[in-house]
């Protein structure tokens, strides 16, 4: 079974399970938050069993209901997506070898950090680099498998949360819609983040500097005199012909 195995939503199926079931499942005392499937009442555990590595409860998390707390041996282990965990077919009473135990733990850490690069990706279009930066540094904070950034990324790009062409446009509407930017120096800033060179030329085809070095000479004409102000202009990336016949034609009033 593959760690890749998670969902960004939960299912109908998967939600009435959770609607369902019992929120406690036995009388022993449990640690917070509450049980999500009863042990199954057909099968008896012996105690050479649960020597082993058995799950004897599933939780579900407080901060996140989508994550399910899982405990082995009384102990808690580790916690998965509830889709994971119905893919899984993890259950009360569940005897688990060490090697499904260390894949369940990798489906874990995939799985908690794909959900804070999802939330990460959310609070605003991110440019692909940006993604795998930030994935990155999680990486190397945490010491996790280093093939988890691609996967995350491959999956982000498939369910359009990261898209390239997407975060250009937004940086551009958004960013400099007010300010004025050159051509020059926004291929320059979006080179910066990673975005590929075609993306680009696509997606500030035929922008125009005039209407944009407009936009800096009204708010910056009062500061300069004409020859800061074409310094000013060629600094941002504009040409010095452009700078100084809008300049010109702007005067001072």
């Amino acid at each position: 079974m593959e760690i890749y195995r998670l969902k960004d939503k939960v299912p109908e199926e998967e939600e009435k399970i959770k609607m369902t079931l019992p929120r406690h499942a036995s009388s022993r005392p449990r640690s917070r938050g509450s049980s999500l499937f009863p042990l199954p009442s057909s099968r008896t555990v012996s105690d050479s069993a649960i020597s082993d590595f058995l799950i004897t409860d599933l939780k579900q998390g407080i901060k996140n209901p989508n994550r399910v707390n899982v405990f082995v041996n009384e102990k808690f282990a580790f916690s998965l997506d509830v889709a994971q965990v119905v893919d899984y077919k993890l259950k009360i009473g569940l005897v688990v070898s060490n090697e499904q135990l260390a894949e369940y733990k990798k489906a874990s850490e995939f799985g908690k950090l794909y959900q804070r690069a999802l939330e990460w990706a959310l609070m605003r279009p991110r440019s692909e680099r940006e993604i795998y930066d930030y994935l990155y540094k999680k990486v190397y904070e945490k010491k996790l498998d280093k093939n988890y950034i691609n996967l995350i990324i491959e999956r982000l790009k498939e369910k359009k949360y990261v898209d390239d062409r997407i975060f250009v446009k937004y940086y551009v509407e958004n960013r400099f819609v007010k300010k004025g930017i050159s051509r020059k120096r926004l291929e320059m800033e979006l080179a910066k983040k990673g975005v590929a060179r075609e993306i680009i030329d696509e997606m500030i085809n035929g922008r125009n500097d005039e209407e944009e070095i407009d936009k800096l000479i009204a708010r910056k004409r009062d500061k300069y005199d004409d020859d800061k102000l074409i310094s000013y202009l060629r600094r941002q990336g504009f040409s010095y012909q452009l700078a100084q016949s809008r300049v010109r034609e702007y005067g001072k009033d």
